[in-house]
């Protein structure tokens, strides 16, 4: 515990900066430009004020994909939000959480919303690309959001800071502040609920790991993997290491010596944090080698995901949601709450359609690309990994034996 420092608030004249209007997935521009003088205070001041009247006493969560600027950008923020008024800000430890995960912190947390740094499938890095993206119910921002901040955007005239309002998201422990007399309090641990305001470190990793436990039969899946299920080399980038080490490593049995690319780098190590056969090329050569059963891939902050079979069979992501939908009888989460629907995006195949008037269920569209359930309002790459983990374990069959038999049943569906 860290005494309590006193400090106020004040206001920084700024003005309006061309382009910076955001869409579902955020706003995304190169680096250099988020670098630049207030462009992020204009963004994220603009952000807060499109929450009106609850912004206030308001409660965030606070992370990103560990991209170059992430950081720096964190503790600019959490100034920020000191300044304006934000009752809470749940923190990532080292400022790192994935986009799932901020959406599960929002859900179990009750939050009025989440700020992730991420440019998601963008390279990242000094000569590449940054992003902020705003969910305020845990999902991606409806279009009326995003318009209240363009708005504000461009009529801006100063933003709030809280100068000194932050602390080394790296080190857990707890440290009380007073902003203009009200106690605002920085802690890197578990949360707790009776501070009236404060700013929280959470483990990047520990509320997403219970929700996922209650989501698969962890025991049977270690099981199922101990039995001598090779999973492959997981190709992993930004902020997903960490989570691919505790859950699919410690927790399932997957030797670490497999996980590639689990330390959170800035320029990502020079990759491309997009899952997909050209980008993820290391793990396509050690599928074709044929000693493993299932190869994964995960893009930058988490959302989406690639698979792979045994000699490198590819499931295309249109099949793998159709797969999984036509399948989550083997999920005990679906067991117990059941299937309400189904979605996809536009460009997505109608796989999925065909499963969902097989069962009867709606099939609805949606702007965004990737797989994931009502669990949380968000893509989920490693969900859609474990799910994938829990469809093997009850078929007892290949990734691409599994495919074939969707496609002698459904039908396969093409692009023309």
């Amino acid at each position: 515990l860290q005494m309590a420092q006193s400090l106020k608030s004040e206001s920084i004249k700024t003005s309006p900066i061309d382009g910076q209007k955001a869409g579902t997935s955020g706003l995304r521009k190169p680096t250099k430009v988020f670098t630049s003088e207030n462009y992020l205070e204009n963004f994220i001041q603009a952000t807060l004020s499109a929450l009106g009247d609850s912004l206030v006493g308001s409660k965030l969560v606070l992370g990103g994909d560990g991209r170059y600027f992430c950081d720096v950008a964190a503790g600019r923020i959490v100034e920020i939000c000191a300044g304006n008024g934000v009752s809470e800000v749940f923190v990532g430890q080292n400022g790192i959480l994935s986009t799932p995960t901020v959406s599960c912190v929002i859900r179990k947390r009750q939050l009025t919303g989440g700020i992730v740094l991420t440019a998601s499938h963008n390279p990242g890095g000094p000569d590449n690309d940054f992003g902020v993206k705003f969910k305020p119910n845990g999902g991606p921002a409806p279009e009326s959001f995003t318009d209240k901040i363009y708005a504000n955007t461009r009529s801006i005239a100063e933003y709030r800071v809280a100068k000194g309002a932050s602390v080394d998201l790296s080190k857990l422990g707890r440290t009380e502040f007073t902003v203009d007399g009200k106690p605002f309090v920085v802690e890197v641990g578990k949360p707790r609920s009776a501070y009236v305001t404060s700013e929280i470190v959470i483990d990047s990793v520990a509320d997403y790991e219970e929700l996922m436990s209650s989501i698969f039969d962890f025991d049977r899946l270690r099981e199922f993997i101990a039995g001598g299920t090779g999973c492959s080399p997981t190709h992993c980038m930004g902020v997903m290491g960490p989570y691919v080490k505790r859950l699919l490593c410690q927790r399932l049995g997957v030797p670490e010596s497999q996980a590639v690319n689990c330390v959170p780098l800035p320029d990502f190590g020079g990759g491309h944090p997009d899952p997909n056969l050209t980008y993820a090329a290391e793990l396509v050569n050690a599928m074709r080698s044929g000693s493993y059963d299932l190869g994964l891939a995960f893009d930058g902050d988490g959302d989406r995901n690639m698979i792979l079979g045994k000699s490198g069979f590819f499931v295309t992501p249109c099949d793998s949601l159709a797969v999984l939908a036509a399948n989550l009888e083997c999920i005990p989460y679906f067991k117990r709450t059941g299937v309400n629907g189904f979605a996809r995006s536009m460009p997505t195949s109608g796989a999925v359609d065909l499963v969902a008037k097989r069962l009867g269920l709606k099939c609805y569209e949606t702007e965004s690309f990737g797989t994931g359930s009502d669990h949380i309002r968000e893509k989920d790459g490693l969900w859609a990994a474990l799910a994938w983990l829990s469809v093997l374990a009850d078929k007892r069959a290949s990734v691409e034996d599994i495919v074939k038999a969707h496609w002698a049943e459904f039908g396969r569906n093409f692009y023309t």
